[in-house]
């Protein structure tokens, strides 16, 4: 079985998801994995198929010839569980440039692997103030757990943390 990783980006249009799925199942693909958003008039997703090996230059070429749609195809290991440990980290911080930068260094300097990461700008309730929000899902060593979550705490007087395993 072949994974393939699919991500795409085009004008965001009425019915791209439905023909993404449509040319998943008429080339004999089983949809695993998806993010998939609308980003300032464009979609955007990326998207994990399974395919039978027989079948994956067929999906890839049909894939690549969807209207105003470009999509990059790269073929993947299935994900092997490791024996690692899992964190989401739910952030909230005053918005500013470099924050992801910030927060993707100290995570990657404390051994950790970042898994996913959502973001978004909000407006704070009170002040009308730029906020920033995020949930990262991060892997790490159990022993990297506490010095992870102690360079965080330092990174700034404004972050706010909420751990989960």
């Amino acid at each position: 079985m072949n994974h393939l990783i699919i991500s795409c980006i085009g004008p965001d249009k009425s019915g791209l998801v439905d023909t993404l799925s449509k040319i998943v199942r008429e080339n004999h693909g089983n949809w695993q994995v998806s993010s998939l958003h609308h980003l300032s008039g464009f979609f955007a997703g990326v998207i994990e198929v399974a395919v039978e090996q027989q079948y994956s230059e067929a999906l890839t070429s049909a894939l690549k010839t969807i209207p105003g749609l470009s999509c990059q195809i790269e073929l993947a290991e299935p994900n092997i569980p490791t024996v690692e440990s899992n964190l989401v980290l739910d952030i909230t911080a005053n918005d500013r440039a470099g924050i992801i930068q910030e927060l993707s260094s100290v995570i990657h300097h404390n051994g950790g692997n970042l898994l996913k990461l959502v973001s978004a700008q909000d407006n704070a309730p009170h002040t009308g103030q730029a906020i920033f929000k995020a949930k990262v899902k991060i892997a790490l060593a159990a022993h990297d757990i506490d010095p992870l979550i102690s360079a965080l705490e330092d990174t700034a007087d404004d972050l706010m943390v909420d751990i989960s395993r």
